[in-house]
Parts: C-alpha cells; structure tokens; sequence
C-alpha cells in the first residue's frame, strides 16, 4: 500500500496481484486492490469481483462490505451501496465508512441524515484525512 501512497499504481497492483498468486486465502489482498481500482473509479466490474471474492472468505467484515458498498455507489447502484455502507457502519462505526456513507446519502438527497453520520465521525477523528476530503470536495459547511 505505500507503493499506492507515492502514487507508483503499477507496483501496488502487481504486488497486491502477487500476494494473491502466492496466498490465494488473503481477503486483504483481494479486498485492497479492489477497492483501490473503485477509488480510482478505474475497471470497476472487476473492483466488484475482486472485493466479493474478499468478502467470501470473511463474511460480513465492515470494512470489506464498505469497499463492496463504495463500488456499487461507483457504479450507480446508489441503493445497493446505501444498503452496504449502513450495514458497515452499523457493524463498525469507523470514521472512513462514515464518509463513504455520508457521501453516498448526501448524493442521494439524504443531507440531514449526511450531516448527521458525519458529525458523529468528525466528533469521533476530526483530522481523518478521508473525511476531510469528502467535506471539502462535496463543500459541506458542518
């Protein structure tokens, strides 16, 4: 993932690719480069197929079902997304699935319950770099 982070995308996907190659039971390695492609809103279908084949090998992990949520929302299934996204964040209350749900009730026309969500992540890490960026580029005043 630091390959990802000095924005060397080639690298991180033939080393995420490998881990999969060599250990094809790591749902971390599916689950990565599937939702890397998805925030890059690059090859989604198999963004889509990379993050089930994640979720199958653990079953109802929050941050896996946000990356499956993020995908669909990527991908127009707006209801199927907000299905996934309150379900994770139900599960889990992390400050990065906030934002994906924020967002994804905030284009749906959902902006109360938007602020809402992300007030109690903002409360929870104001300086979550995810969050700050979904509030600056959607410019949401909480």
């Amino acid at each position: 993932m630091m390959a990802e982070k000095l924005n060397k995308l080639d690298d991180m996907e033939r080393l995420l690719r490998r881990v999969i190659a060599l250990k094809p039971d790591h749902q971390h390695a599916y689950n990565a480069l599937g939702y890397s492609l998805a925030e890059r809103n690059m090859r989604l279908p198999e963004a889509r197929t990379l993050i089930k084949k994640a979720l199958d090998l653990s079953p109802g992990e929050p941050f896996i079902t946000d990356s499956l949520g993020w995908v669909e929302y990527r991908l127009g299934n707006k209801d199927e997304a907000l299905r996934l996204l309150r379900g994770a964040y139900q599960s889990r209350p992390d400050v990065e699935i906030a934002a994906h749900l924020g967002e994804v009730l905030w284009v749906s026309g959902q902006t109360d319950e938007a602020k809402r969500v992300w007030r109690e992540a903002r409360a929870r890490d104001s300086a979550n770099d995810v969050l700050r960026e979904t509030l600056a580029r959607l410019r949401v005043d909480l």
